[in-house]
């Protein structure tokens, strides 16, 4: 049964605690495993991953690589209504991005300096899909869109063979739909780190992005440095703040949209009405009773839910910011009014009428966002994670002939000798 607490700072900071203690750490035999998978692909190559192929996905393929007939192929056994749906949410994640992007730009000074940026996407971005039941083809334009409006350079893309050596069609549609230029039938750690070392047949790149399980969470985990990732993904969540003018069937169906993830999802309705969280309660178990997860999502709600009373929308604003959770709704007469507030969450859905399924796979903002309190520091994946800026700077000899003694000076307080006479050999001459 899902929990009501009173929002008292004690109780709120017990309940918060315990939901950033759901993740926890990775234990010491995945991480031994994960790191062995690494430097076997590492060393073996293209074998490796097809041994490690048949180990745990059970096929061995001849290569590695889907075809692009193959995926055309794959692509048209998918519902036209799906592919139509699929391009349309497409174009609204494309335009959604697009005012991203991010230019070089020069200032010349008039003295004769210049300085200026260089913005340009990376050369190689790796995508990893999951495949069977965690397989989600919205997954496949979040990560791929980005990466194609900032103009990364190729996009690779890895997702499981699947038993009979054949990936789910609805991933490859998307892929397609997405722009991707290549994808590989390979999954798990092994997948992640021929990505980032490469292969005989895979490229090397130098980006990781997109969810999986907890081996292909260690996989990026470990291999970071080695190449760049977006974000260790914990359990989904999601936070409800209402107040008395929202509608209780509307709460209960977009709390359990999260619950149903994961039986360690976390899905929280915080409220200064207290009639309101009873009819939250009482529609969320009518509308239970037709839902296909429904085991899934007792079990979240029991473990992590909570319905959450407090005395005004202020103990609501600040229970939310301190949660910083990755999906927050706000179902308030006046939800704009709250918009400067809300400091802290991955992605805020404003109204009545835009519920976090709007947002997971068609209005554009993107869904891969931070979760376990880390919307703190962390943003949603966007363009800027597929760009890398370089910095450039021109001085003619007057112009750096003035600002000399203070470079010399910074630099001998540092004991850094040699940086001082770099400048100096440029006095004499």
């Amino acid at each position: 049964m899902i929990k009501t607490v009173n929002a008292g700072e004690q109780e709120r900071r017990e309940f918060i605690n315990e939901l950033k203690l759901r993740a926890g750490s990775t234990s010491p035999e995945i991480e031994q495993k994960v790191a062995k998978i690494i430097e076997d692909v590492r060393a073996g190559g293209d074998e490796a991953v097809k041994a490690y192929s048949k180990k745990f996905d059970g096929w061995t393929p001849d290569c590695l690589e889907l075809g692009r007939e193959d995926m055309e192929k794959l692509a048209g056994q998918c519902d036209k209504k799906f592919i139509q749906s699929l391009k349309r949410a497409a174009e609204n994640i494309y335009d959604f991005h697009s005012r991203q992007k991010q230019q070089s730009r020069i200032d010349p000074q008039q003295n004769g300096i210049i300085m200026g940026q260089r913005v340009r996407g990376l050369h190689r971005a790796g995508v990893y899909v999951p495949g069977g039941t965690a397989g989600y083809p919205s997954s496949v334009l979040m990560n791929v869109i980005p990466a194609k409006v900032a103009g990364v350079g190729e996009i690779v893309m890895a997702t499981p063979p699947g038993r009979a050596g054949h990936p789910d069609p609805n991933i490859i549609a998307a892929a397609l739909a997405a722009g991707v230029d290549r994808v590989f039938l390979m999954g798990g750690a092994q997948a992640v780190a021929a990505l980032a070392y490469g292969t005989e047949s895979i490229p090397k790149v130098d980006k990781i992005v997109g969810p999986g399980n907890i081996f292909v969470a260690t996989a990026k985990k470990q291999l970071y440095g080695v190449v760049d990732i977006d974000m260790i993904a914990g359990p989904s969540e999601i936070l409800i703040i209402a107040d008395s003018t929202a509608n209780p069937e509307y709460l209960a169906a977009d709390l359990m949209s999260q619950a149903e993830h994961d039986p360690m999802a976390s899905a929280v309705l915080i409220t200064d009405d207290r009639e309101l969280g009873e009819n939250t309660v009482a529609a969320l178990y009518r509308q239970l009773e037709t839902l296909s997860r429904r085991e899934i999502i007792e079990k979240s709600l029991d473990g992590y839910g909570a319905v959450i009373v407090c005395d005004n929308m202020n103990e609501a604003v600040e229970f939310a910011n301190e949660l910083a959770p990755e999906h927050l709704e706000v179902c308030c007469e006046n939800p704009f009014e709250y918009i400067g507030r809300l400091d802290n969450a991955g992605s805020v859905f404003l109204g009545n009428y835009s519920p976090e399924p709007l947002g997971d796979y068609f209005a554009g903002a993107n869904h891969v966002l931070p979760t376990g309190g880390t919307a703190r520091f962390f943003s949603p994946l966007s363009v800027d994670d597929f760009i890398k800026k370089s910095s450039y700077i021109y001085y003619p000899r007057e112009e750096l002939l003035k600002a000399a003694d203070d470079i010399i000076l910074l630099a001998e307080t540092e004991e850094l000798t040699a940086h001082a006479n770099s400048i100096k050999v440029r006095l004499k001459g």
